[in-house]
C-alpha cells in the first residue's frame, strides 16, 4: 500500500520521524515523498474541532442530589439527555440525570456528528427522521423553543455517497428506493453531473454517486445540551459531577430481581427505573446491577484539516468503497473511516473525561491515502487537529436498547457504534415510550437487547470477535444474506458433524449453527473455522476457506450462484420429500398450577384441544404481534419424552411452545414478563438444548415415516392437521413426540426426540426415504417456500406494530375467551382496521426482490416490500407489503386487480398483480 502523505504539511518532530520510519518499514518509500515538516508548518492540536462548553450554566441545572425518581438516566451525552427530554415530553416530570462530569464529557464530545438520513433498514430511516425533524422543527413546541432559543448547530449542507462500482451504485440505487417510502429526496448522479456538486473530488474512478441533500451536520455539544436544557424546562433535574457508585436490586416476583436503588458519590436515589446511557462506560454500570451489556469499546479517529479553498458548502461525503468520509468542517475537512485493525480499548478510565488518545499512525494512515486520492487538493493542506476516542461496539453494529432480561427496570440506550448523535432524537423517543407505556411505538427488535440469548453475551470473545467484524464491515455493502465470520459454533446440536458431511452450509442465528443450504458433489467441507480477524493483530488469514467461498456464493443482489441448489431443495420437497433440521428453534415447558390461565391469556388462538397442536399468536395490549408460534398440551405420556417427568401431582397441565430460533429469548422474556404482571402461578422452562426437532416434509413423508415405526399412520389420530402423538421407531426403540403439521405448506410431520437420540433418529429417516428421493434441506429452502404459500415471518412480515387483523391471520384470534390484546383486535374487527398486508407477484423481474422496495399503486408511493419470495414452478417474484385503506373498504382480489400496482428496484418500477394472499399456496 502506498502512503501518499507527500504534502500533507504536518509539524511534529515525532509525528516526521514516526511517518518516516514506518512507510521504509513497509518498502513504499515514494520519490516524490517530500518533507512532512516545513518552516511554514504548525503543530497539530489534539482536540475536536468545535466549542465544547456546556451551555447548560449553574443557575438552570440542579446540583441537589433527589432523594428518588421515577427514573434515572446514566449518563451525559446525547442518548442519555434524549432520553431524558422525551420522558419528560411523555409526561414524567420525576426523572433525574447523573453525570459523573459534565455533560458531553464522554464519546459524545468528540463525536463527528454526521447526520445522514438513508439506510437499508426502514426503522433505522424512521429514527433518524425524528432527529433530523427535530433539529429542523422551529415551531413554539419544537426543541429549539423549548431549550429557550439554544441552536444545536444544525447545518443542512447534504450528503454524497460515492460508489467506485456498478454493485455498490446498485446498493445506493436500492437506499434511493426504499427512501421514496419515507419521503426522502435523492438523486444518482452521474460522475459529471458528481464533478460539478464537489468540484475538488476527483472522479476520474467513480462510478456514480447518491446525493441526499436533506442531510448534515450538528454540534455534538448543541444538540446534547439542547435536550437537557428541554427537559429541565419540563421539571427533569440534571446532576453533574456524580458518579455512581452502584445500583441495588430486590428481590421480585418469579425469582427476578428489579432496581431499588441508585447509589452516589453524594447520595442515594430511590427508584425502579434506571437507564444506562454510559456509552463506552455502560459494561461498568451494568455491572452493578448484574446485567451482562455486550460491547466493546475501540478507539476511533477522524483529522481535520486546516482551511481548504473552495470546500464551503460541499456536501459531506461518504465513500464506502474507500472506507472513507469526507465531512465539512468550517472551511475545512473532518476525515476518517473504518478500518480492519481498530484498537480495542480493554479499560476505560472512570475519569476519562474530556480526553483523547494520542492518534496512531500506522493505524489511521491509510484514510489519508484514500482522502488524497478522492479529494487531490488535500495533499497541499496543512492538518489542524487528530482527534482519538473510545467508541463502543455491538456484536451486530446495532445499539443496545430496551429493559434487560436480568433485571427489571434496567433499561439499555448504549452501543452506537459512532451513530449516537444521528439516533439520539429517534432512539431516545422510543426508550422514553418502552419505559411509559411499556413498548416503543416502533418495532425496535433489531435493537432490542433481547434479540441476543444470554447464554452467550457474556462470552468474552464472542464479543470481541463480532465486535470487530462490525466495525471492520461498516462499509461493507449489505448483502442480503451475509453471515459472520467471528463468533461461531457457540451452540451445536448433534447433528453438526452429520450435515456438514452432506455439504451442509450452516448459518448462525442466536448463537445456533443451523442449517442454510446444501452444496452438491463438494470435495470440501465447509467447516466455520475460528475467526481470523482479517489477519490482523498477528493472526494469519485463512486462506482457500471453504465456507466463505461458499457463503459469498451469496454475496449478490442479483441470482446468487447456489440460487439453483436451493431451488432444486424446493422442487424436492414439493414433488418428493425433504428432511429439515430445525433443532435451533425456540423450545419451552410452560407448567404450574396456573398454566392453562397463563396459556389462555398469553395465546391469542383457542387451546382447548389436548390433543391438537395451535398454531397462535402473543400480542401486547395494542394488538400488535409479539410472535407467532405453536402451541400444545402435552400428554401425560409425551412428558418423559421431553424430560420433564410425569407431570404435576396437582394435575395441572404442562403446554409446550415451539417458535424460531432467532426470537427465542424475545418470546421467553415476553412470556415471564406476562407471567409477573399477571401473578399467574406457572413457570417457564427452556428445553431448547434438551430436545431436537427434525421435520420431513412432501407428498412422501408418510410413506418414510411408516417405514420406520409400527405405529399405524392411516388414521384420523395420525393424518389430521394438527395432531399430535408418541411413537416407537422400528430401528433402536427411540421415543418420538409426532406433530402433523407444515410451515411450507406440504404433507409433513415434525418429530420432537430427546437430543441424544436426535442423530440415529436422523439417520433412520434419511435411510428410509433414500427411495423416494427424500433429501436434505435447509432454511433458505424453508423460507422460499413458506412465502410462497403466504405465511407469515415474524419479525420481516410480522411486527410488534402489526395485528393479526391486518396481517390477515385474524382466523388464530379467539372470539370466546380473554386474552392480552383483545380489546384492540375486536376494535378493528368493529370499527375496521387501515391497513392490510397483500401479496404482489411479478411476471418478470431481471433482478430478484429482497425486500424494502417502493410499493406504487396508481402512480403513487404507497408502502415498500416487507418479506420477498420466488414461486418454486413458476419462478415468479412475489412481496408482501402492508397498504393503507380506509376503514370501512373490504378489500377483494377484484378491487385490487382494478389498481395498478408497481415494484420498483432500484430506480426502475415493474408491473405486479396484487392478492389478498398469496395465489401460490396450497389451500
Amino acid at each position: 500500500m502506498a502512503f501518499f502523505m507527500s504534502s500533507i504539511r504536518i509539524a511534529s518532530n515525532y509525528l516526521r520521524s514516526h511517518v518516516h520510519a514506518s512507510m521504509q518499514s513497509h518498502g513504499h518509500w515514494n520519490n516524490s515523498y517530500r518533507t512532512l515538516c516545513t518552516s511554514s508548518c504548525r503543530s497539530v492540536d489534539s482536540g475536536v474541532p468545535y466549542d465544547t462548553s456546556s451551555k447548560i450554566d449553574a443557575a438552570t441545572s440542579s446540583h441537589q442530589l433527589p432523594s428518588s425518581a421515577d427514573a434515572v438516566i446514566i449518563g451525559g451525552g446525547a442518548a442519555g439527555c434524549s432520553a431524558l427530554y422525551h420522558l419528560t415530553k411523555l409526561g414524567m416530570k420525576n426523572v433525574v440525570l447523573l453525570e459523573r462530569s459534565k455533560l458531553t464529557a464522554g464519546t459524545t464530545w468528540h463525536s463527528a456528528g454526521l447526520v445522514w438520513r438513508l439506510r437499508p433498514s426502514d426503522i433505522t430511516i424512521e429514527l433518524l427522521a425524528r432527529t433530523r425533524d427535530l433539529l429542523v422543527d422551529t415551531s413554539a413546541t419544537g426543541l429549539q423553543a423549548e431549550s429557550q432559543g439554544l441552536d444545536a448547530g444544525w447545518i443542512q449542507n447534504g450528503g454524497l455517497f460515492v460508489a467506485n462500482t456498478k454493485e455498490r451504485l446498485d446498493e445506493y440505487k436500492r437506499l434511493m428506493t426504499l427512501g421514496k417510502c419515507f419521503g426522502i429526496e435523492s438523486s444518482v448522479l452521474s460522475p459529471a453531473e458528481t464533478k460539478d456538486l464537489y468540484p475538488l473530488m476527483n472522479v476520474s474512478d467513480v462510478y456514480g454517486t447518491l446525493y441526499s441533500p436533506g442531510d448534515g451536520i450538528v454540534e455534538p455539544s448543541g444538540i446534547t445540551a439542547a435536550y437537557g436544557r428541554a427537559a429541565i424546562h419540563h421539571g427533569a433535574k440534571i446532576v453533574e459531577n456524580c458518579a455512581v457508585t452502584g445500583i441495588e436490586t430486590k428481590e421480585s416476583a418469579l425469582s427476578s430481581r428489579q432496581v431499588s436503588a441508585v447509589h452516589t458519590d453524594q447520595g442515594t436515589i430511590n427508584t425502579s427505573c434506571v437507564v444506562n446511557c454510559a456509552g463506552g462506560w455502560a459494561p461498568s454500570v451494568g455491572a452493578m446491577a448484574g446485567v451482562t451489556v455486550p460491547l466493546v469499546a475501540m478507539k476511533h479517529a477522524y483529522v481535520v484539516t486546516e482551511a481548504i479553498e473552495g470546500i464551503r458548502n460541499c456536501p459531506n461525503v461518504r465513500d464506502h468503497d474507500l472506507s472513507l468520509y469526507l465531512k465539512l468542517q468550517g472551511d475545512g475537512l473532518s476525515l476518517g473511516g473504518y478500518e480492519n485493525n481498530p484498537i480495542f480499548v480493554d479499560e476505560l478510565p472512570g475519569d476519562f473525561n474530556f480526553s483523547l488518545y494520542d492518534l496512531d499512525w500506522d493505524v489511521f494512515s491509510t484514510h489519508l491515502t484514500s482522502a488524497i486520492h478522492r479529494v487531490p487538493h488535500l495533499e497541499n493542506v496543512g492538518m489542524k487537529s487528530t482527534v482519538s476516542g473510545p467508541e463502543s461496539f455491538t456484536a451486530d453494529h446495532q445499539p443496545l436498547m430496551g429493559e434487560s432480561p436480568e433485571v427489571r427496570g434496567f433499561y439499555l440506550s448504549c452501543g452506537y457504534n459512532s451513530s449516537g448523535i444521528m439516533l439520539s432524537g429517534g432512539c431516545g423517543q422510543q426508550i422514553a415510550e418502552w419505559i411509559v407505556h411499556g413498548k416503543p411505538s416502533l418495532d425496535m427488535f433489531a435493537f432490542d437487547i433481547r434479540r441476543f440469548g444470554t447464554s452467550y453475551t457474556d462470552n468474552v470473545q464472542w464479543c470481541r470477535q463480532r465486535s470487530h467484524e462490525s466495525y471492520a464491515k461498516n462499509y461493507s455493502i449489505v448483502f442480503p444474506h451475509d453471515e459472520p465470520m467471528a463468533g461461531r459454533n457457540l451452540r451445536k446440536d448433534p447433528l453438526h458433524e452429520e450435515l456438514m458431511k452432506a455439504g451442509c452450509v450452516y448459518q448462525e442465528r442466536h448463537g445456533w449453527e443451523r442449517p442454510g443450504w446444501f452444496m452438491q458433489d463438494s470435495e470440501k467441507l465447509a467447516e466455520v473455522l475460528p475467526y481470523d480477524y482479517y489477519g490482523e493483530y498477528g493472526n494469519e488469514k485463512h486462506t482457500d476457506y471453504t465456507y466463505k467461498q461458499a457463503v459469498q456464493q451469496d454475496y449478490k443482489f442479483s441470482y446468487p450462484d447456489c440460487f439453483e441448489t436451493i431451488m432444486s431443495e424446493c422442487k424436492a420437497c414439493r414433488e418428493d420429500g425433504a428432511l429439515f433440521n430445525m433443532s435451533y428453534f425456540g423450545k419451552f415447558l410452560l407448567r404450574g398450577r396456573d398454566a392453562r390461565k397463563a396459556a389462555d391469556w398469553l395465546f391469542t388462538n383457542d387451546i382447548g384441544a389436548k390433543d391438537r397442536l395451535v398454531y397462535t399468536c402473543m400480542l401486547n395490549k395494542d394488538g400488535g404481534t409479539e410472535s407467532d408460534l405453536t402451541v400444545a398440551s402435552v400428554p401425560p405420556s409425551v412428558l418423559p419424552i421431553l424430560g420433564a417427568g410425569s407431570g404435576g401431582s396437582d394435575g395441572s397441565e404442562t403446554f409446550y411452545v415451539a417458535c424460531g430460533g432467532a426470537v427465542a429469548t424475545y418470546v421467553q422474556q415476553h412470556v415471564l414478563r406476562v407471567l409477573r404482571e399477571k401473578q399467574f402461578d406457572a413457570q417457564l422452562v427452556d428445553v431448547s438444548d434438551k430436545l431436537g426437532l427434525l421435520s420431513l416434509q412432501g407428498p412422501v413423508s408418510r410413506k418414510v415415516l411408516q417405514q420406520c415405526t409400527d405405529t399405524d399412520l392411516s388414521t384420523a389420530d395420525t393424518t389430521a392437521y394438527g395432531r399430535h402423538f408418541a411413537m416407537t421407531l422400528n430401528g433402536g426403540g427411540e421415543q418420538v413426540w409426532a406433530m402433523r403439521m407444515s410451515f411450507v405448506g406440504e404433507y409433513g410431520y415434525e418429530l420432537h426426540v430427546p437430543s441424544e437420540s436426535l442423530l440415529a433418529v436422523y439417520r433412520q429417516m434419511m435411510s428410509a426415504g433414500r427411495e423416494y428421493g427424500v433429501c436434505n434441506a435447509g432454511y433458505r429452502a424453508i423460507d422460499l417456500l413458506s412465502a410462497e404459500q403466504g405465511y407469515h415471518h415474524w419479525h420481516s412480515d410480522l411486527r410488534t406494530t402489526d395485528t393479526p387483523v391486518e396481517a390477515g391471520l385474524g382466523f388464530v384470534c379467539s372470539r370466546s375467551k380473554d386474552y392480552l390484546g383483545k380489546d384492540a383486535v375486536e376494535q378493528q374487527r368493529a370499527s375496521g382496521h387501515t391497513r392490510q398486508r397483500i401479496c404482489l407477484v411479478m411476471d418478470s423481474s431481471e433482478e430478484p426482490l429482497h425486500g424494502n422496495e417502493a410499493v406504487w399503486c396508481n402512480g403513487t408511493v404507497v408502502s415498500y416490500v416487507r418479506r420477498a419470495g420466488v414461486a418454486q414452478a413458476s419462478r415468479q417474484w412475489l412481496a408482501f407489503a402492508y397498504i393503507d385503506k380506509p376503514a370501512e373498504e373490504k378489500l377483494t382480489n377484484a378491487v385490487l386487480a382494478n389498481r395498478n400496482y408497481e415494484i420498483e428496484q432500484m430506480g426502475i418500477k415493474t408491473p405486479a398483480r396484487a392478492y389478498l394472499r398469496s395465489p401460490f399456496s396450497k389451500k
